[in-house]
């Protein structure tokens, strides 16, 4: 990389640390901070520092600014139902949707030995020690990437809750909105047809 002030170099450093950003995208993203005006970049450090106060909910794991969450607070939501979900994240994505009303419990990732992702590691015994507390907890809803790792964490999750006597299921799968027929895989194809619903 070109000889750029030391300041520049520490920010592309930085900014490298994030996933799927290199060298060039972190010196265009450099860049653009020096352009920015300075009450700008001072907002944005302000906002990168203000994250300290971000903890993660003692019941769910999902981060939130109290030692527990609002989902987790809130009496209106159902306590027979609770949605497994690898990331913090996922929770506002299921969110959107606004069709589940139960709680929730960030895994922490997905079952993958080689990266060191092991069941210690994750919040599995959590997940068992909670269903053992929560019998009205009826149905665990497993809601995974359709991945390898987010496979291996589903099958090996549900003998858990089976052995519980608990209902595991697994988000569907099919054909998204304005998919082409045509270029679809076969898995997807497949399992669109047996979870297929009456028009």
């Amino acid at each position: 990389m070109r000889k750029f002030p030391a300041p520049i170099h520490n920010v592309v450093a930085a900014l490298t640390k994030f996933p799927g950003v290199g060298p060039k995208t972190a010196l265009r993203y450099a860049f653009s901070l020096l352009a920015m005006r300075q009450d700008e970049r001072e907002r944005l450090a302000r906002s990168i520092i203000d994250l300290q106060n971000v903890q993660t909910c003692s019941e769910c794991f999902a981060y939130c600014e109290q030692s527990i969450c609002s989902i987790c607070n809130d009496n209106q939501r159902s306590n027979d139902v609770l949605c497994i979900v690898s990331e913090s994240r996922d929770i506002s994505t299921i969110e959107a949707a606004n069709v589940y009303h139960g709680k929730y419990l960030v895994l922490g990732g997905v079952l993958n030995p080689i990266e060191g992702q092991t069941p210690d590691i994750l919040h599995v015994k959590e997940l068992i020690k909670r269903l053992g507390e929560h019998p009205e907890i009826k149905e665990v809803i497993l809601a995974f990437s359709p991945d390898i790792h987010g496979e291996t964490t589903m099958m090996y999750l549900a003998r858990k809750i089976k052995d519980l006597g608990r209902r595991a299921t697994r988000l569907a799968r099919g054909l998204p909105i304005g998919a082409d027929l045509e270029y679809t895989d076969e898995v997807t194809l497949g399992d669109a047809l047996i979870g297929r619903s009456e028009m």
